[in-house]
């Protein structure tokens, strides 16, 4: 009896990522958002460049940790979308031990609507 891998599909910029799961039923898609407001930015810019940086980091860091608590349900992980957060995401799974028996691939794409992410990753994991 073959074991089905579960595989997921991230569409991610820095503010939000869409995690679709690919099955055989329709798309059930999740929404993570970073909490590093526009707000926040212009506060922090008032304050200077290195509290700034501080808060980015801390509100990254935290955006990034509810993806790996999804994430690590699976085994075969696309990330994609137009900016570098796929690539920062990547670094911090393959860092973590966790990930060492999950597939992950990364792809750049440009900004895409839901129709084209599901499209995306159903092609990207049926041709597998």
């Amino acid at each position: 009896m073959a074991v089905t891998r579960k595989k997921i599909g991230v569409w991610m910029d820095h503010s939000i990522a869409h995690l679709m799961e690919f099955s055989s039923n329709a798309f059930e898609v999740q929404t993570i958002e970073s909490n590093f407001t526009r707000q926040q930015k212009l506060n922090g810019l008032q304050k200077g460049e290195l509290d700034l940086h501080n808060i980015e980091q801390q509100k990254q860091a935290k955006y990034y940790k509810k993806l790996i608590d999804v994430v690590k349900k699976y085994q075969e992980v696309i990330l994609f979308g137009p900016t570098n957060a796929k690539e920062e995401l990547f670094n911090v799974l393959t860092s973590d031990n966790r990930f060492e028996d999950v597939k992950i691939q990364v792809k750049q794409t440009d900004k895409m609507t839901a129709k084209e992410q599901h499209a995306f990753v159903r092609d990207f994991f049926s041709n597998k």
